[in-house]
């Protein structure tokens, strides 16, 4: 008797271990992020999407190390664009504000997302379509990857949702991430959907991946 009470114990604790190892969360999916140019490839964990208020998100993004980027910044860069990219869709849509200078050090690249914000949000005043405001921002990491080498950097592909008093629409955006003296911060960032203000003016079909485009002065001239 006391030995079919063990084995059913044992069975009973096998069983309850094998739930716990199999079963999974649909709410907390995650992405692995690796350096795809490093010898010793590190990779990490971040949630692959953010919903809600994003107020609570700091507004200093520092870097692990103080020069040099790291696999490990992925969830830091990853809310910064989250971030940048909530407070740009209210931005243009209700006309809230947006500190440019939370993510962006570049004088170029600030320059030419201010010019954006204003040019949509005036073109959407015009056409009467600002009354039908942004509600909340649903974002998606579609792709993450950490790029090495002598100017290493974060590269976003992210998917976001707008919910709107009436309906909603989805939108991919990539950007570029660097450390600065130990801060993150945003050097591109390239909205891909048709007739958006980047297509139009940056043209359609880019290829980001170069983290120093915004200093470069004859490139930039072509955006004005």
């Amino acid at each position: 008797m006391k030995r079919a009470y063990l084995l059913l114990m044992i069975v009973l604790t096998l069983s309850a271990c094998e739930q716990i190892n199999t079963s999974t969360n649909e709410d907390n999916t995650a992405v692995v992020v690796g350096d795809t140019n490093a010898k010793d490839s590190k990779n990490t964990e971040i949630s692959l999407s953010i919903k809600g208020d994003l107020s609570k998100v700091p507004t200093e993004f520092l870097a692990q190390n103080q020069s040099d980027l790291s696999a490990w910044d992925s969830e830091t860069a990853y809310k910064m664009c989250a971030e940048a990219l909530s407070g740009y869709y209210k931005a243009i849509w209700n006309g809230s504000d947006i500190d440019l200078d939370t993510y962006i050090d570049n004088e170029n690249l600030k320059q030419y997302t201010q010019k954006k914000v204003s040019s949509q949000y005036d073109l959407f005043l015009k056409n009467k379509l600002t009354y039908n405001q942004v509600t909340g921002v649903d974002i998606d990491a579609r792709q993450v990857e950490y790029v090495g080498g002598d100017k290493s950097f974060y590269y976003l592909k992210l998917d976001a949702r707008v919910h709107k008093d009436i309906g909603n629409f989805a939108e991919t955006t990539e950007f570029l991430v660097q450390n600065l003296n130990g801060k993150l911060v945003i050097v591109d960032w390239y909205t891909s959907s048709k007739d958006s203000y980047d297509s139009t003016v940056r043209g359609e079909i880019q290829t980001i991946n170069n983290p120093d485009i915004w200093n470069n002065s004859e490139w930039v001239s072509t955006m004005n």
